[in-house]
């Protein structure tokens, strides 16, 4: 139990609005039901919501520590009330999530609650199956990532042999990752490869695409072929065969058919005609191939993860 008197300078404040600014990591509907079942209590007594606070009172608040504490990376996510996932698959080393666009994969400068990898500690945290106040606890953590603004596909791992089996597997190419796309025009041929290498511009946060090797350039390689063509517009499968920032819209948009909606890499006059803000890309699927041993994550192999294709927003757009 934690105990405060209200200053001259907090006098007049509405109850809730006060816990808020008290205890920063208490989620807004949490504190609520808190104030409901008298965890918080103004001179010894519950109290409602709306009390205007009095120089002098007395709170007690029966709350836990851990939301006192300062809002940052690492425990952000007891500021996250109900957890917004869509989960694809999970047991008790991974959790595969369909991550919306429009969502951060990591905390960046700007946002480090509305995550997914915080949402998912937030999930795991409820459902008691982890807290960073265990003796030696692994924080779950991510183990691969995409774009902002592209929707898809993220491993999560819950145990720390979990996390550097994957990362090992992802580096080995021994998962397969397939997106699918809408791309500007049609793919003369339909299927084939598109292969360079991308010299990324850390000020720009953009990549540019070389047909030779330059200073600072990474080989890219992306398998693709064409599943449907409608007005203008193709749906493609994309295979990455090397995983490289921006791969994709790179090179295709390098190809001459950027992805519609792409800000940083398509055209304006072909995203203002389609109405479209943000890159149609999704990664799909997932196919754990493992050639090599795997060890506790041996029963992975052969599995298929998948986003139905008519439940992704622009295919049920355009197709």
């Amino acid at each position: 139990m934690k105990e405060f008197t209200i200053a001259k300078n907090d006098a007049g404040q509405r109850l809730d609005r006060w816990l808020g600014k008290a205890v920063p990591l208490l989620p807004a509907p949490l504190a609520q039901k808190y104030i409901r079942l008298k965890r918080v209590k103004v001179n010894g007594k519950g109290s409602q919501r709306d009390y205007r606070l009095n120089m002098g009172d007395c709170l007690q608040l029966y709350i836990n520590d851990e939301f006192f504490d300062a809002p940052a990376e690492d425990n952000a996510f007891l500021s996250v009330f109900k957890p917004q996932l869509d989960i694809v698959y999970e047991d008790e080393n991974i959790i595969v999530c369909n991550k919306r666009p429009g969502l951060l994969c990591h905390p960046d400068e700007h946002e480090y609650v509305s995550t997914l990898i915080t949402h998912i500690q937030a999930y795991l945290y409820q459902k008691k199956e982890w807290s960073p106040r265990w003796e030696n606890a692994f924080a779950p953590a991510l183990c691969n990532r995409i774009d902002r603004n592209t929707g898809g596909l993220v491993i999560a791992a819950k145990t720390a042999p979990a996390l550097r089996i994957l990362n090992d597997k992802i580096r080995d190419r021994e998962i397969s990752k397939f997106y699918l796309a809408v791309v500007i025009g049609k793919m003369v041929p339909p299927q084939g490869e598109l292969s360079g290498f991308l010299f990324k511009d850390e000020k720009k946060k953009q990549v540019t695409v070389y047909k030779k090797p330059v200073p600072g350039g990474r080989s890219a390689r992306t398998r693709y072929r064409t599943l449907q063509v409608k007005k203008g517009l193709s749906l493609v499968e994309c295979e990455l065969l090397t995983g490289r920032t921006h791969q994709i819209r790179a090179q295709f948009a390098d190809a001459g058919h950027p992805l519609a909606g792409d800000g940083k890499y398509g055209r304006r006059a072909d995203n203002e005609k389609l109405e479209r803000k943000g890159q149609a890309l999704w990664s799909y699927k997932l196919r754990f191939d493992f050639p090599t041993d795997a060890g506790e994550l041996e029963y992975l192999k052969g599995k298929v993860l998948t986003v139905p294709p008519e439940s992704i927003d622009f295919v049920n757009e355009y197709f």
